[in-house]
Order: C-alpha cells, then structure tokens, then sequence
C-alpha cells in the first residue's frame, strides 16, 4: 500500500504547480509540473512491476 499512497502524494503535489502553470501563467510551475509527471511516471512504473511480481509469485504457488 505504500507504493500506492506515493502515488496519491506526487498527483496531490502536482496540483498547485498545475494551477499555477494553467491558471496564472506562470512558466517555473510548468518546468516542475514536467518533473513531477516524471516521478509520477517512475512510480507509476514501479507499481506495475510490482503487480507483475506479485502475479507470477502467486501462479508458480498455483501450479
């Protein structure tokens, strides 16, 4: 659940950089909105191979 709760933070985190690029105009929030998706991605990615383990963990228990 942690690799999960991460996730939450880092969407949570983008928010005020989001409305600050979009909304205010300012461009530095868009240079750290950037990075952020980044992470976002990075974590997104540990998460999906973490399910895969998990996965092929529990069908080699199957078999």
């Amino acid at each position: 659940m942690k690799k999960f709760d991460d996730l939450v933070q880092v969407v949570k985190n983008l928010e005020v950089d989001y409305e600050k690029f979009y909304e205010r105009g300012q461009a530095a929030a868009g240079t750290r909105l950037r990075k952020g998706l980044s992470d976002l991605r990075k974590y997104a990615q540990e998460v999906r191979k973490d399910v895969q383990d998990v996965k092929a963990e529990r069908k080699a228990t199957k078999s």
